[in-house]
Parts: structure tokens; C-alpha cells; sequence
């Protein structure tokens, strides 16, 4: 019996960090009635999240990489037009160039307040911001193979988001400061290797049983089977501060999960290497994004960036057109050539400093760049 090609949809969602236009310094307590403003407006497509100064929308179920960029582009023109009236911005950045993570508030919900006191000091850090991209896989089977599969490429994906190089004022040094701040979390990382739906299940059923966790939306593993829908859901990426970063991004996702269905299809599968292996990878890409190159480990050699891109822009060639998204998927080679969010960020500041500007002056010329690239292209 021939395999069935999954649905493949896509759906992308997006965290947001506000910030007071005056000040540029995160907003400690967004205003009262700004959350329901917006979601008068976008019925049910924008949240809460865990710090009252982060707002997080989703992009309905699309069928294209077109359909979902249309989605996105709303959303996020929605929430900066109904923060504007109170004063404020959304930005696109997995860090805020100098907030103080120890003046945020979490959000008061029963959720919340539960991961607030199981989290401690970790989770009062969490002043960071993601990109999740859901691609629909009714098969669970599927999804925990793809799961084991994809893996490999997430430190790849990775690199092309980072959005977060600076914390509280100081460059880190880290192109992905986010992810530094997310692995001090309990059931991060890669996911676990397994071999079935069903191996999956029963482990996660044991951590419920034992009270650990109420269901797998606990595990925040960088790439997921969802809790809420039949999706495999990419989580590893900071969020992209320009639009089409972000699309680019989420259309390789999307035609990697499909290379792998190709290779199923022909009783094949990418070669699933050992985590203390592919987290050097991660850790590189964190650190490096695309400038520190990664580990090829078929050639057992750090290859640079660019050489690898153009191999995995070859890999998922034919189902680029498939999907009618080649030009979204070539423009990970723009962000390649002009550096990403965090490097642009760095650059700016940098060339404020030389120019005479206090670091703190610096500092909110890069805040106003993040308002202003959040909105380019809407």
C-alpha cells in the first residue's frame, strides 16, 4: 500500500516583547484592556504569555508558505497599531537589548502562577521570545519518526533566526542568548530518540502519573509532536525580527519534514547521530549563529555556513516547488549575506558607540531598530 503524503500545513507563532516608545525599556504591566483590544480584532489569534510584558499571536492553519506570511503580516500589523494607542511597540526579538529580567511580572493566570512557583529564579529570567512553527502530520507515527529525523537540522535553522545577543545592557557574545536563558529549564533541548508512538506515550504517561507534568505541552523540547494539534512543532528558533526572516525560516521546516517523507517514501531516512553530537551543533549555533560554521558529521569536519545552506537548499529542492515556496526558501541566502537580526543589532550599536554615543543611547537606537525592522514589510 503506497504512503499517504501528509497534509503538510503550516501555521507560525510569533512571541513579541513591548516596550514603552518612550523609554524604550520594557513595559512591566501592559495596560489594562490592551490584551482584549487585540483580541477583539483577531478572534482568538493572539495570548497572554507567561510575562505581562510579552504578547504572543498564530497564524490560522494555511495550505502555503504565501497564505501563512499573509497571516503573520496581519497579525503583527494588528498588534502594533493597537499598541501604538497606548504608547507602546512590539518587538521581534528573543531579548530585550537592556531590561532588567528581575522588574518583570508574570502573568496572573492559574498556569502561569503554577510554572511561576515550579520554576523559581529560571522562570522569572524567562524574558525571552520564540518562533513555533506547527506543520501538520496526522500520522503520529510519522511525527515521532520526522521527530527523531529532523533533529539533525535544527542547530542549522537555528543560526538563521538568532534575534537575542544582548542581556541586561551587555553583549554576550552569544548570537542566541535566549537559548542560554531556555536551557536552564527542565525538558529542553533535543527531544528523545524513539521508535514508535507508542514508546513516546508511555513515556510521556509516566511523568504524568507521577504528577510531574499535566500533559506534553510541559515538554519543551526544541522540536515536539504538539499537545494541541496533529503537528510537529519546530520550537529551537528565536523569533525573527524581520518578517520574511521568519518565513524563510519556517519554509525550510516545512520542506525538510517533506525531504523526509520523500526518503520514507523510498525506504530510506536521514541518519540519526547521538545528541552529544548534534548539540555541538546547537551550542555553535548559538553561540556562532552563521558565522562559526557547523559539524558536517559525514565528513567528520566544521564546514561553513554558506556550504552547508547551499546543500540543504539542494535537499529540499523539489519540494520547494512542490510547495511553490522557492523564493521564500532562497531568501535564507539574503539573510546569510546580510547577517541576521542579532548580527544587525550588534553593528548598530556598535557604530552608535564609535559615532560617541553613551552605551545606554546606544542601546535604545537599537530598541527603536527592533520597532522599526518589526514592521518593515507589512
Amino acid at each position: 500500500m503506497p504512503y499517504r503524503e501528509p497534509a503538510f500545513t503550516i501555521g507560525v507563532e510569533e512571541e513579541y516583547l513591548l516596550v514603552d516608545r518612550a523609554t524604550r525599556d520594557l513595559v512591566h504591566d501592559a495596560p489594562a484592556g490592551l490584551l482584549e483590544e487585540c483580541q477583539t480584532i483577531l478572534q482568538g489569534q493572539v495570548t497572554a504569555e507567561f510575562l505581562r510584558s510579552q504578547i504572543e499571536i498564530g497564524t490560522r492553519v494555511c495550505d502555503s508558505v504565501a497564505d501563512a506570511r499573509a497571516d503573520l503580516a496581519r497579525l503583527r500589523k494588528t498588534v502594533i497599531e493597537v499598541t501604538a494607542r497606548h504608547g507602546l511597540a512590539p518587538i521581534a526579538a528573543s531579548t530585550h537589548p537592556f531590561a532588567s529580567w528581575h522588574l518583570q511580572k508574570h502573568t496572573d493566570k492559574e498556569r502561569y502562577n503554577i510554572l511561576a512557583q515550579d520554576l523559581q529564579a529560571p522562570g522569572r529570567r524567562l524574558v525571552i521570545c520564540g518562533m513555533h512553527v506547527h506543520i501538520g502530520i496526522d500520522d503520529p507515527q510519522l511525527r515521532v519518526d520526522f521527530m527523531g529525523q529532523v533533529a539533525y537540522f535544527l542547530p542549522h535553522l537555528l543560526a538563521l533566526s538568532t534575534s537575542s545577543p544582548f542581556w541586561g545592557g551587555e553583549d554576550t557574545g552569544l548570537k542566541s542568548y535566549r537559548m542560554a536563558v531556555f536551557n536552564e529549564l527542565p525538558r529542553t533541548g533535543l527531544p528523545e530518540l524513539f521508535e514508535s508512538w507508542g514508546e513516546y506515550e508511555r513515556h510521556l504517561q509516566a511523568l504524568i502519573a507521577a504528577g510531574v507534568i499535566e500533559d506534553g505541552s510541559k515538554l519543551w523540547w526544541d522540536v515536539r509532536p504538539s499537545a494541541r494539534f496533529p503537528t510537529l512543532e519546530m520550537r529551537i528558533t528565536d523569533v525573527c525580527t524581520t518578517l520574511d526572516d521568519g518565513i524563510a525560516v519556517a519554509a525550510l521546516y516545512r520542506c525538510l519534514l517533506r525531504m523526509l517523507w520523500r526518503l520514507r517514501r523510498s525506504n530510506q531516512r536521514w541518519r540519526r547521530y547521538a545528541h552529544m553530537l548534534v548539540n555541538e551543533n546547537r551550542w555553535r549555533a548559538q553561540r556562532y549563529g552563521v558565522d562559526g560554521g557547523l559539524v558536517d558529521f559525514g565528513k567528520g569536519e566544521i564546514v561553513p555556513y554558506a556550504d552547508l545552506l547551499e546543500e540543504i537548499i539542494a535537499l529540499v529542492r523539489e519540494d520547494a516547488e512542490t510547495f511553490g515556496c522557492e523564493r521564500e526558501v532562497a531568501h535564507a541566502r539574503t539573510i546569510l549575506g546580510r547577517g541576521t537580526s542579532a548580527h544587525r543589532q550588534l553593528t548598530l550599536f556598535r557604530e552608535a558607540i564609535e559615532a560617541g554615543a553613551a552605551p545606554s543611547e546606544a542601546l535604545k537606537a537599537v530598541v527603536d531598530w527592533l520597532i522599526e525592522e518589526t514592521a518593515r514589510g507589512l
